[in-house]
């Protein structure tokens, strides 16, 4: 997820000395509030586009079809371009914002980087508080998408690289969690704010998000850069001092050599976009970016970003609908401290084989109760059906955030070459915005055709991706990221085949040889 700059990690938890420092739990848990921003704009879309007074004032023509079901489909009621395009401009911006970010990230450090998204985010919340047409809301969703293209890079490059080996994929996990926090938060706010007489409800839902701005704004003021970020800026003593006081020990040395080591070589690669494109290098790129395109083809976007509305289709009323948003948002963070707790344990590929079977199910046996129980222009879905839908979207909505939410961002960050770090984890990010913006442009458009259908839609997608899991990806955990090629792509079946011997390789000392090697 994150662009820009270098990393690197030790062989193994025994080479290099680290304590778990509370400056470093301090410091990631302010750094994961970018997490909690991105959550809170993907749960609040999704509720204020489902209240009545907000669709009144900015889409009366879809406000109608839902007073007047007989005026249109019950799957086709909130097929509107510009309602799509209120949730899915963020997501373009930040696709856009990401190319500037990886620039800033890299020259200007992470911090600073944070802080930037940190101001673009209090930007786009005072927008969308004071809007009062749909430009100036468009405007405002736009800012909130550079914050997000901004954070999204800085965030998780500060979590791997501030992070000990040994707890560097939960605490990357950290700002998934916080994403799920913040969709459960504007759950929340919503079913408050729906309840609010004379029509300015969904202002204070919108307004609210001015706290995890703040929040990530004033963290990044307080936070240190990553040792990474400041020997790469050429700021030696001070990035040593830094690797000291996270790591908890005077004994750095051989990590802050290898630390140099890694920027004198990342430093040489003048084209990292076109090495991306080399033949050693197309395992990762492949892995990175169908793990983006398949996170999306899940549906689970879909399903959050417009959880209310898709509610609301199935004959939940207003309150109704938003109280099952708020359970949907309450599993999704339970299910990702399992992701937190498992990932180091159970591996990556059997959470992700796991989730699969779970998915593919619930979303299958959501498609034939609604084909079964909900028609074009009258519903028959009784209370206990109405429960059992919420069930089945809980069962998906648990499996995606013990393993695509979070793994389809861990598992780039740890297997692009240190050459081409930069360029490969851009790619990973304007891959994942591009079908996220796809998926929130044309969702409610393909409800409507779709219908039912939807759901055996993506279905399908999520038994492609299981079978890409079973096939093509190899097992990432407790690897050190410098072995990766050695351990992980030079022994599986496919893969090996795309690896040269020629790639400098940290032996653990702070010194690099020719071999097999990637870093973070």
């Amino acid at each position: 997820m994150a662009g820009g700059g270098f990393a690197v990690a030790a062989p193994g938890a025994s080479q290099f000395e680290a304590k778990i420092t509370p400056i470093v739990i301090i410091s990631c848990i302010m750094a994961a509030t970018g997490g909690l921003m991105f959550g809170y704009d993907v749960g609040v879309s999704g509720g204020v586009t489902s209240m009545p007074d907000f669709l009144k004032k900015f889409f009366p023509v879809v406000y109608r079809r839902t007073q007047e079901p007989e005026l249109d489909s019950n799957y086709c009621k909130y097929d509107n371009q510009g309602l799509q395009l209120f949730t899915s401009s963020l997501y373009l911006a930040g696709l856009t914002a990401t190319f500037f970010a990886s620039y800033t990230t890299r020259r200007l450090g992470r911090r600073l980087t944070m802080l930037i998204a940190g101001v673009f985010f209090i930007l786009g919340v005072v927008f969308n508080v004071a809007a009062q047409d749909l430009a100036m809301l468009i405007i405002g969703r736009i800012l909130l998408g550079c914050g997000v293209g901004f954070a999204n890079q800085a965030v998780p490059l500060f979590l791997s690289e501030i992070a000990p080996t040994r707890i560097r994929g939960g605490l990357n996990i950290l700002f998934q969690l916080n994403v799920t926090i913040g969709i459960l938060f504007a759950n929340l706010v919503n079913y408050g704010t729906n309840k609010i007489k004379g029509g300015w409800g969904w202002r204070l839902s919108l307004g609210l998000a001015g706290i995890p701005a703040v929040l990530l704004t004033v963290g990044a003021l307080m936070v240190v850069d990553t040792p990474n970020s400041l020997i790469e800026r050429g700021r030696h003593e001070e990035g040593k001092a830094v690797l000291r006081k996270i790591r908890g020990t005077d004994n750095i040395e051989p990590e802050f050599l290898e630390l140099v080591e890694a920027s004198r070589i990342a430093k040489e690669v003048k084209h990292p976009f076109r090495n991306l494109l080399q033949r050693r290098n197309r395992p990762q790129l492949v892995i990175a970016m169908s793990l983006q395109l398949f996170q999306q083809c899940t549906g689970i976007n879909a399903i959050m970003f417009y959880a209310p509305v898709l509610f609301n289709t199935v004959g939940f009323g207003g309150d109704a609908s938003l109280y099952s948003a708020v359970i949907i948002g309450a599993v999704n963070v339970l299910s990702t401290c399992v992701s937190i707790y498992s990932v180091d344990k159970v591996g990556r590929r059997m959470l992700l084989l796991e989730a699969g079977v779970q998915m593919f199910l619930s979303q299958t046996a959501i498609a034939i109760v609604l084909g079964i129980k909900v028609k074009d222009h009258s519903e028959n879905l009784s209370h206990g059906f109405a429960i059992f839908v919420v069930v089945l979207v809980c069962t998906f909505i648990s499996a995606f955030a013990w393993s695509w939410g979070p793994l389809g961002w861990l598992i780039p960050s740890e297997t692009f070459p240190l050459e081409t770090r930069s360029a490969g984890q851009s790619v990973t990010v304007c891959i994942n915005l591009l079908f996220t913006f796809v998926i929130a442009q044309a969702f409610l458009s393909m409800l409507c055709h779709f219908k039912f259908g939807i759901f055996l839609f993506f279905s399908g997608w999520v038994l492609v991706m299981s079978l890409f899991v079973l096939f093509l990806l190899p097992e990432t955990k407790n690897v050190p990221i410098e072995e990766m090629t050695e351990k992980v792509w030079m022994q599986h079946w496919l893969w090996k085949r795309f690896m040269d011997d020629d790639i400098p390789v940290a032996n653990g000392k702070g010194a690099f040889k020719n071999g097999h090697s990637n870093g973070l």
